[in-house]
């Protein structure tokens, strides 16, 4: 388990940021090669990745602070940091070891905290109302991306005069890319982890993992300093899918698609199914209502959205031809 993979300027980068990073460059590339097929300006699209990945991360990181069960530690953290727990040792607290978090379960790297003798916890040794934000820090979630990068995307194709529905099928063979690249960040910094398991791919993460935590927490583990039991390694699972899914859209649905959205409905309904089934086997903390984990939730609306597009786009049989380097003001300027 790395969940750092280096340091920038004193800062370290989370393994999972680190390769959602590069899953966005791989994502870019294609889509620009792809684009220049079809005789466009792949300016276009590189203009589409930079503004994509920044409204990804403001949305990954604020539905993760909404979403992922943390909100009212995000706020105590700044108005009431005695309200706030660290499940660590004492040693760990007043030292300011390093701690393996993807989210907020545990203290930042390095913190020093306050050892609360009472209830054997620790507690932040002072606010910081800026830890919502600081999503180098870990606790980005796909889908709260997903739905930023869409709408940042929709923005900028209509901008640039670019043919929305070409787009978002270029998006649905491209964002599973970047995707399965940030669930192998997610397997490298160990969080994402399934329930325990005795099948024979089970993965067992190192002390002091999140894993090993939950486990401690559960009481299926004696103490968080030992390797965890066997889990699902739900990380590859979607990592795996996530490639599956992009191998789909390019090799089968582009090439015989009867419409314009064809590829993205695919992708939608696709993953919406994938993740809603592997929801069931995740065993971190997940925030949700009514039996359902909040991206089960968003999953359904997917596979709807999914249906919906099919059921509209179909009727119209569109497949809109691409004009020559008319991808708007990045074209003319070239």
């Amino acid at each position: 388990m790395h969940g750092e993979l280096f340091s920038l300027l004193g800062t370290p980068l989370p393994s999972y940021f680190v390769l959602m990073l590069v899953g966005f460059v791989f994502a870019t590339t294609m889509g620009a090669l792809c684009v220049k097929r079809w005789g466009q300006n792949p300016d276009v699209i590189v203009d589409l990745g930079l503004a994509m990945v920044l409204a990804g991360i403001i949305g990954a990181r604020l539905l993760h602070v909404v979403a992922d069960g943390h909100f009212t530690d995000y706020v105590n953290l700044c108005v009431a940091p005695a309200k706030v727990d660290w499940p660590i040792s004492k040693e760990e607290c007043t030292s300011g070891l390093p701690q393996a978090s993807c989210a907020f379960d545990a203290a930042p790297d390095g913190a020093v905290g306050v050892w609360d003798d009472a209830k054997g916890v620790c507690h932040p040794s002072g606010p910081d109302c800026l830890a919502w934000a600081k999503f180098w820090s870990g606790g980005l979630t796909f889908y709260g991306g997903f739905i930023a990068a869409t709408w940042g995307a929709w923005w900028l194709f209509k901008r640039d005069r670019f043919p929305f529905w070409k787009g978002c099928d270029m998006g649905g063979m491209m964002v599973p890319i970047g995707l399965g690249f940030g669930r192998l960040g997610c397997f490298l910094a160990g969080c994402c982890f399934g329930k325990p398991t005795q099948l024979p791919w089970g993965i067992a993460f190192p002390g002091f993992s999140p894993a090993s935590e939950a486990q401690v927490s559960a009481g299926l583990l004696a103490q968080k300093h030992l390797p965890s039991l066997p889990v699902h390694p739900t990380q590859l699972y979607e990592a795996v899918s996530a490639f599956a899914i992009s191998a789909i859209g390019v090799l089968f649905v582009q090439g015989r698609k009867r419409y314009d959205g064809a590829v993205f409905a695919a992708f939608l309904a696709m993953y919406g199914v994938i993740r809603f089934l592997l929801e069931f086997l995740r065993d971190d903390e997940r925030g949700g209502f009514w039996g359902l984990s909040t991206s089960q939730w968003i999953g359904l609306c997917m596979l709807a959205a999914a249906l919906t597009i099919h059921r509209q786009r179909s009727k119209t049989g569109l497949i809109e031809p691409m004009k020559p380097n008319s991808a708007g003001p990045s074209a003319a300027a070239a």
